[in-house]
């Protein structure tokens, strides 16, 4: 190879080698993804009509008793799963990316992607409903997997809050007026019962 040729290859190597090095920085200034526990299920759908489906489940569940005494509500995985993947969406810093949650053996297991600062990994998070003595709903977090990053402060609180606006809010609407009796996790599904008082 004589000289020409040399100068010609050192020539168009600097651009390739720019190129590369422009790509790396680019690569290491995007999310990192760490890994984390994989989804227990099959993907969930998310849509508007199923998130809208929660909120006409309790209103159809209140007014049957107003006649029958009792309120059944039947939630299943793609209600809540889409209701909490709108009401993550509209926040600024979701504690969640791309939520799933799963209704299965007694627990409501919600999987989704957490970032912290420029790494990023899946969640699962299992939480177990108890029932208060005095008719409320308690979501206790039975285990929380972040895979290497750490738990976030904001994970009791944030994960509480929302299944506590899912499964228990409409129940406001007649304040003190029903006790909650019952609540079941099973085959893709929530069963909560209460009755007026």
């Amino acid at each position: 190879m004589d000289s020409a040729d040399s100068k010609l290859l050192n020539h168009l190597r600097r651009p390739a080698a720019a190129a590369m090095i422009c790509l790396a920085l680019a690569s290491l200034a995007c999310q990192l993804s760490v890994g984390g526990p994989e989804p227990p299920g099959d993907p969930i759908p998310v849509s508007t009509q199923a998130a809208e489906q929660l909120g006409e489940v309790w209103q159809a569940a209140l007014a049957g008793a107003a006649t029958s005494g009792t309120v059944i509500v039947l939630l299943d995985e793609t209600q809540l799963t889409s209701f909490l993947a709108f009401k993550l969406e509209a926040q600024q810093t979701p504690l969640l990316r791309s939520p799933q949650v799963y209704l299965r053996d007694g627990m409501i297991q919600i999987f989704g992607t957490n970032e912290q600062g420029p790494l990023e990994a899946t969640v699962l998070v299992c939480v177990a409903p108890r029932l208060n003595p005095d008719g409320t709903i308690l979501f206790e977090i039975v285990s929380a997997d972040f895979g290497p990053l750490p738990a976030p402060d904001a994970l009791r609180e944030g994960v509480s809050g929302l299944l506590t606006e899912a499964l228990t809010t409409p129940l406001d609407a007649l304040a003190a007026g029903v006790r909650l009796t019952s609540v079941a996790v099973a085959d893709g599904q929530i069963a909560v019962v209460g009755e007026v008082r």
